[in-house]
């Protein structure tokens, strides 16, 4: 098997703060929200998107500047729209599912890609799915296998809370 490319930690420019009048602030707020940091800090630092781009972003910055980068991003998340194909395949809040099956219904938008599902333990005992990691070619022409964090227990008997 070939090594594959993995995404993130590349070496490149470095994340540039957007501006208010940068006309993505308004889209990214919409659609990337900053949840974990208080409103101020994260408009005047913009933490989530300097992490997403410093760890993912940088490594397609030959083709996709920062900007572009983003708009990428929003677009391909509206498209595979992820929280309708985990509803159509009964995967709706306050519902528990296996790894497997949380894992099979994202692969029928990712074109049988494995993706990367993150898990917390938020109550002792309880996994959440708290991240999708859905991975690209550099050139994000088409999916790629992710790796597994290996965050979330994978056996096909234990159950995953889906918090939503």
């Amino acid at each position: 098997e070939k090594k594959r490319f993995r995404l993130e930690f590349c070496t490149g420019d470095k994340y540039t703060r957007f501006l208010e009048e940068d006309n993505i602030i308004n889209d990214l707020e919409k659609h990337w929200i900053q949840m974990r940091f208080a409103e101020n800090y994260a408009k005047d630092k913009q933490p989530l998107w300097r992490h997403e781009y410093t760890r993912h972003g940088i490594c397609c910055s030959n083709l996709y500047k920062q900007k572009a980068y983003f708009l990428l991003a929003m677009r391909s998340k509206d498209k595979l729209d992820l929280l309708t194909t985990l509803r159509t395949h009964g995967i709706t809040p306050g519902t528990k599912h296996t790894f497997g099956e949380i894992q099979k219904a994202i692969k029928t938008v990712t074109n049988n890609n494995d993706p990367d599902l993150k898990c917390v333990e938020n109550i002792k005992g309880v996994m959440e799915p708290n991240e999708i990691g859905i991975c690209y070619t550099p050139a994000a022409d088409r999916f790629d296998r992710c790796r597994h964090s290996n965050t979330c227990d994978e056996t096909s008997s234990t159950k995953i809370l889906f918090r939503g």
